[in-house]
């Protein structure tokens, strides 16, 4: 066993009650918190990507929102609470006496640069074996409904079918770093699924339908039976359809073999053209900007990127940014065609231009749900998304959830149904459906957060509630601000932010609580950062 470190870390009256203080201990650092008057000592760090946790925002509760990506944690037992982060925070001992702050830590882990504690069953629930929970999708869904069912004590079986040949990784990494290596961005690697988890992995599984009636999933290599089925198969790129879409050469963004297509054609020659200014489109291209090429195109219909999120301003200083990085934009254009020469891409052909040369293309045209194989079994929605209710069960079903890109649920607070195609909110369904099957029913009441590389890091918590008015506070030039979006009620419904951290995570928590200022209030002066 590691042996313990006690000692002095702060005087009591430096943390006032609400308050958190990252101080060093022993050559690691410790993250103190002080909720409804107790002091409780956790790790410093999020154990998504290692943030510093005292730049975020302490809750009711002792609730703390990692400030970059919106990870939750409860400081009050280190567990983790919302995606996308997987593991807990490492919880210590701490004490007041004699006016200072003592802090009692095993000192392996206050060496560990992000201290990470793995959710596995502790106290498994005997309601729960002999009971099968099979997962379809092996994305951010899926793991974290894996993650949540051990860290809920569920001691049942559980079956993992993914299409995908790897264990389930930390997609975000392929658009914003161009990350090829699938055992460099996997959360978990395939044995320790197995044997650490007690998962039934079963990778490069093609799934075909759905029988309710018989509690079955059907496989390309049989069937697989379930108690509870979670269905997250999320989504697949589309391709516009266009003469030359299918050319060797012509590429999307999803998966870890789309990205080696696209470093392998990196180089000193590569003329890189990319088809769409979505996020994913401008995230390739920030990453494909810092590696070798020739040239770097981006063509897109629309003649200001996110000016419907963003608004006209936002979106041309964000074009101005990307030129700065020698990117070239097509805005407004029309594509007619991918030319070639002995089946593979030489040209884009755009109206009105001539040719742009082009030895890749990337399509960053959107996706569609991956529920083709659903489609005799449930009454799909128009855009092929499936109803649930707001404990995410598909409608008519009292055992099949369906959660991530697929899933058309109630949005919190107002109830309004949308399909959400975040990262965070695949997550954060998975975790909730978990805690359902492991018999803590749990209605879900999340605000969608999101974020991208775009820019200089962008932040977005927002319920797709329609927007009526908007306020900007910061610089349009810098790329440095806090855009506030509210309904026709001057209710703000989206708060987006570049270099304005933990503007986002403190607003996160106060729409989560119903404490979030009016717009008007906001323009009058009223500063998120200093309310309780």
């Amino acid at each position: 066993m590691s042996e313990m470190k006690t000692g002095p870390v702060l005087d009591t009256s430096e943390l006032p009650d609400g308050a958190m203080k990252a101080v060093p201990f022993e050559g690691g650092e410790v993250l103190l918190s002080r909720v409804n008057g107790k002091v409780h000592a956790t790790s410093a760090h999020c154990t998504h990507y290692g943030a510093p946790l005292a730049k975020g925002n302490l809750g009711i509760g002792g609730r703390v929102t990692c400030p970059w990506h919106g990870a939750c944690f409860n400081v009050c037992t280190g567990d983790i609470e919302d995606a996308p982060g997987l593991d807990s925070l490492f919880k210590y001992v701490a004490e007041e006496r004699d006016g200072k702050i003592y802090v009692s830590a095993p000192e392996k882990e206050l060496q560990a640069k992000v201290g990470r504690k793995i959710a596995r069953a502790r106290n498994p629930l005997a309601h729960s074996k002999g009971h099968t929970v099979v997962i379809v999708g092996g994305g951010s869904g899926g793991i974290h409904t894996i993650e949540g069912l051990r860290a809920n004590d569920y001691a049942g079986d559980i079956v993992l079918l993914s299409r995908e040949t790897y264990a389930p990784i930390d997609r975000t990494k392929l658009s914003k770093g161009l990350v090829d290596d699938a055992t460099k961005v996997q959360w978990r690697t395939p044995e320790e699924l197995r044997d650490d988890f007690g998962v039934d992995v079963r990778l490069g599984t093609t799934v075909t339908g759905v029988d309710t009636a018989k509690r079955t999933v059907i496989t390309e290599n049989g069937e697989v039976k379930y108690d509870s089925l979670v269905l997250s198969p999320g989504a697949v790129p589309r391709k516009i359809p266009i003469e030359g879409k299918d050319l060797d050469g012509v590429v999307t963004l999803r998966h870890v073999q789309d990205v080696q297509a696209i470093t392998s054609a990196l180089g000193p020659d590569a003329d890189i053209v990319i088809i769409g200014t979505s996020f994913i489109g401008l995230e390739a291209a920030g990453a494909i900007a810092k590696k070798p090429h020739r040239s770097l195109t981006v063509v897109g219909v629309d003649e200001v990127p996110f000016e419907a999120m963003l608004g006209r301003d936002l979106g041309l200083a964000l074009v101005r940014h990307f030129e700065g990085q020698g990117v070239t934009f097509h805005r407004g254009a029309t594509v007619e065609k991918i030319a070639g020469e002995n089946g593979k891409v030489s040209a884009l052909h755009v109206k009105g231009m001539p040719p742009i040369p082009a030895s890749l293309v990337i399509m960053g045209t959107g996706v569609a749900p991956a529920t083709s194989f659903l489609k005799d079994t449930f009454e799909l929605e128009k855009d092929g998304g499936v109803a649930v209710d707001t404990y995410l069960r598909v409608k008519g079903q009292e055992n099949v959830y369906a959660i991530g890109d697929i899933a058309h649920y109630p949005q919190f607070p107002r109830g309004n149904v949308r399909r959400v195609e975040h990262w965070n909110v695949a997550g954060n369904h998975g975790r909730s459906v978990a805690a359902t099957i492991a018999g803590k029913p749990t209605a879900y009441a999340q605000v969608p957060v999101f974020w991208s590389s775009v820019g200089k890091g962008l932040r977005y918590i927002g319920s797709g509630e329609e927007v009526a008015r908007s306020w900007l506070d910061g610089s349009v030039d810098e790329l440095k601000f806090v855009l506030y979006q509210a309904n026709k009620n001057g209710e703000i419904v989206t708060v987006t932010s570049m270099g304005r951290d933990p503007i986002v995570a403190k607003t996160n928590e106060l729409l989560r609580t119903g404490r979030m200022p009016s717009l008007d209030e906001i323009k009058a002066g009223r500063n998120v950062l200093e309310m309780q």
